[in-house]
Formats: structure tokens, sequence, C-alpha cells
């Protein structure tokens, strides 16, 4: 890697012991001229190692002392995200110097910002080698295979996904998010999406509704009367939604009596968790808030709106907002945007039905076995099967074209509604510079070719439910090949 390199050959083992503050500002500051000469973006890394370098500057004030131990901090510091040469290299260069006077706190704290400047910055790099055309160019379009994605980005799809959207809607410069901390806190998402291991629950789902609603933004023009806050919170609603999500459904806690459903008193239970939990995160760890430099208004104003999203996202709520949002269209009431919003997060989330084959057949696989996990347990624990969690014996392609009429249509059609609505009021319309928009669909606003699309790939894919349904021969080779080769 050419930071590896770099970092090596300027802070050798041999050289380090001897270094001053003047020396080693200087050389830091001289890594930062040789990456403006790369290839790849680097004004965030440029950024954060500036950020390293005022640390050092701070530290070498300090008074002498022997240092603390730092294999504490280390052991805090994930190995996936930090190679092991980065490690070391951290360790001897920023811990072992003579002549630092730390308390424990204090050389925690400075070792951590060390470290996640320079994670900040390997990410950085490694998202400007894959933010090529074969990776990215389809991220606006309705097609994007975020598994390929997953795949060439070493499972790290969400984390690439929400870096990239937030860089093409300019939302980092405009609210001065620090790189090392959107890393840190996207690490940490991730961390919390792979908890349970669940098969469809997971941080692939994530990135997957955050580019779908990405690509709903610009089809239904619902983009241009959205200001740069809102935009921002609907991202952070599409990323967050299912965070640390147990891979079981809100019914199964309430019927279990586990302590999140009696925390939110049996009402949207996961939801509710997954926006507490992403907050505390943010609130609990400085170095992952994102938020810092948000006015207390648009904290607010963020948090309401992601709250409302969220909790919209509950399976339980689709009638009623299903009915709600058309009696507004019925009496020709324009939709206030939380409501108009969390349909849009809500059509995201339940949206690969309407995906071509390849991607909906294996979005399906991974659904069903994560039922059939939820069925598994409700067997040993002596529970009734909830809808579609016996193993033996769901009839798969039945359900599918059941749940294909019934759900996605509304949600596509109402969300179609939406954006011609908005559309007819111009006075609502918000000006801005324009986004960074790739491919095919660069060319923007397109309502009645959103609705072909989705109706095109719902009718395809629900003829291929019934045709299967129909001869019988759905069985294990189509589907659970899926599952064998990628849970």
């Amino acid at each position: 890697m050419k930071i590896l390199h770099t970092i090596h050959t300027m802070f050798s083992e041999k050289h380090t012991l001897s270094l001053t503050q003047d020396i080693l500002c200087s050389r830091l500051r001289c890594l930062v001229k040789l990456l403006e000469r790369g290839q790849v973006p680097v004004a965030d890394l440029k950024k954060n190692l500036e950020h390293a370098a005022s640390v050092l500057e701070y530290m070498c004030t300090e008074e002498t002392r022997q240092p603390v131990d730092p294999e504490n901090e280390l052991d805090d510091i994930k190995t996936d995200s930090v190679p092991v040469e980065v490690r070391d290299w951290l360790t001897f260069t920023f811990t072992q110097q003579k002549g630092l006077v730390l308390t424990r706190k204090e050389e925690k704290q400075r070792f951590r910002s060390i470290v996640h400047a320079v994670q900040a910055g390997i990410f950085v790099e490694r998202f400007g080698l894959l933010s090529s055309p074969v990776h990215f160019s389809h991220v606006d379009m309705w097609s994007f295979d975020v598994f390929a994605l997953n795949e060439a980005s070493g499972n790290h799809a969400l984390k690439f996904v929400f870096y990239d959207l937030l860089t093409r809607y300019n939302l980092i410069n405009f609210f001065k998010i620090p790189v090392s901390a959107l890393v840190s806190f996207v690490d940490s998402l991730e961390v919390g999406y792979s908890t349970h291991k669940n098969p469809y629950h997971n941080l692939v789902h994530a990135a997957d509704v955050t580019q779908t609603l990405h690509y709903l933004l610009i089809k239904t023009g619902i983009l241009h009367w959205l200001n740069e806050l809102e935009i921002f919170a609907v991202l952070f609603a599409a990323a967050i939604h299912d965070y640390e999500h147990t891979g079981t459904t809100n019914n199964f806690h309430i019927q279990t009596r586990s302590d999140t459903a009696l925390l939110y008193n049996d009402r949207a239970v996961q939801e509710n968790h997954h926006i507490s939990a992403t907050y505390r995160l943010l609130q609990r760890e400085d170095d992952k808030n994102i938020f810092l430099n948000l006015s207390k208004d648009e904290w607010r104003e963020l948090r309401s709106l992601v709250v409302d999203m969220v909790l919209a996202t509950d399976m339980s709520c689709h009638f009623q907002q299903i009915k709600g949002m058309k009696n507004l269209m019925l009496q020709h009431e324009q939709p206030d945007k939380p409501k108009a919003l969390s349909l849009l997060l809500h059509t995201a989330d339940i949206s690969h039905p309407a995906k071509h084959w390849g991607l909906h057949h294996r979005w399906t696989a991974f659904l069903l076995e994560e039922f059939f996990r939820q069925g598994d347990k409700e067997a040993e624990l002596g529970l009734p099967f909830s809808p579609l969690c016996d193993r033996k014996s769901t009839m798969v392609a039945q359900s599918q074209i059941g749940k294909v009429q019934n759900c996605s249509i509304c949600s596509f059609e109402l969300t179609e509604l939406n954006g011609k609505s908005l559309k007819q009021n111009d006075d609502i319309k918000v000006k801005r510079e324009p986004f960074i928009l790739l491919g095919e669909e660069k060319s923007g606003v397109d309502i009645s070719g959103f609705k072909s699309t989705w109706n095109q790939e719902i009718h395809n894919n629900r003829e291929t439910w019934k045709g299967l349904a129909a001869t019988g021969a759905y069985a294990s080779i189509s589907l659970w090949g899926v599952l064998k080769t990628e849970v």
C-alpha cells in the first residue's frame, strides 16, 4: 500500500527515537505533500493528517516522564480496520517516545485521535481505488448490485455507499463532518449490523436501502423539495434503520418478553432500539459524533425526522401508513415532509420485489432463512410458528406472490403519486447547486420511467413465482444454493 510504504520510509524504527517535535511535524506535512501528488482523492486524508500533526505538537509541549503502556488502547482498535503494520508503527512512533507527560486518559485520547486519523486516511485511499465505473457508475440506477460492491469492498458495502452519497450531496463539507468521525461511526454501524450474523437484516441490506432511497429521491423529484439537512436525515435514517437488528420480529420479542420489548412497552420494539442505540453510540463516543458541528436547532430537526422515518419502517404500521397517505391524496392535500419521507424510506426498505430477479431472488433467500431461524427458536421455546417461519411447511413461491401484491405495489404507487404531487408545487422547491450523478440515470426526475421500471420488474418476478408455484419445481437448488455459498 502506498500509505504504508511512505510511512515506513519516513518513520523507520532507526530514526523515530530521535525525532524532535519540529522534525516529526515537518515529516507529517511532507507526507501530506507527497499525497497531494497522488492519483486518489486526498482532501479528507490531508485534513486528518494535519490534525494528527496538531495533536503531536501539543503532546510535545508537555513535561517529561515515562509514557503509559499503550497496549490496552491497541486492543480497542479493530485489526481489520488498521493493518498490523500500521498498528506496529503507531505503537512504536506515538507511545514509546520518552519525554511525554500524559495521564492514562490523555494518552488514550491522543492515541485514539491518531489512530482514527490514519484509519480515515486508509479508507479514503481505498475509497478512491474503488470509486471507478465498475463499482459506482450504477449507484444512480435501479439495477445497482450491492452484493458486487460488498464483495469488492471486503464486506464494507454500507461504509462505501454512505460515504459516497454524503460526498455526492456535498454533505460532508456542508455540515463540516470530520471524516475520521464518519469512518469510525460507520465502522461501528457495520459492527452492530453484524452482531447477530443475520442473513437478511445486515449491513448489506442497510447499504441497499440507502442506495435505493437515493434513487427514489432522484427519480421522483422529491430530492428537489428537500434542503441539505433533510437530505442528510434521509440518508442517515436509511443507514441506521436496522442497526443491531436481532434477526427476529417484534412479535417474537413481545412473546418472549425480551428486555427490549419490556423497555419499549411492546411498541415498535426494534425500530425504537435502532434509533436509541445509534444515538447512544453518537453521544457516548465523541470520536464517532458526525453531528459535532450541527447547531442545536439542526440537531433537533434532524433527530425528529430520523425518529419519524425509522419508526415508520415497522411493518405493523404498513397498512395504516398506506391508508393515511391515500386519504391525503384523495383530499388533494399536500403531505407534510415527515410523512412523505417516512413513506419513501418504507418503500426503499421493502423494495427488493421490484428489483430484477437476480437481486430479488437472493434477498428472498436470505429473508426466508432468517424467518426459518426464528422458527427454529420458536420450536425450541415451545411457541407457535410465526407466519413463514416454519421451514418444513412454508410454501415459498405462493408466499412471495402475495407479498408482492399486498405490500410493494401500494408503496410504490403512493411514492410515485407523492412525486407528482410535489412536482405541481414549484413554490416549495429548494434551490441549490447540482449534485454529482453518474451513469444513465443522471438525467434526473423521471416519474413515468420510474413507474415503468418497478412495474415491469414486479410483473416479471410475480410471473416467475407463479410459474414455480404451478410446477412445484421451486426446490432447494435454486433458493438454498444462494444460502450455502453466501450466508
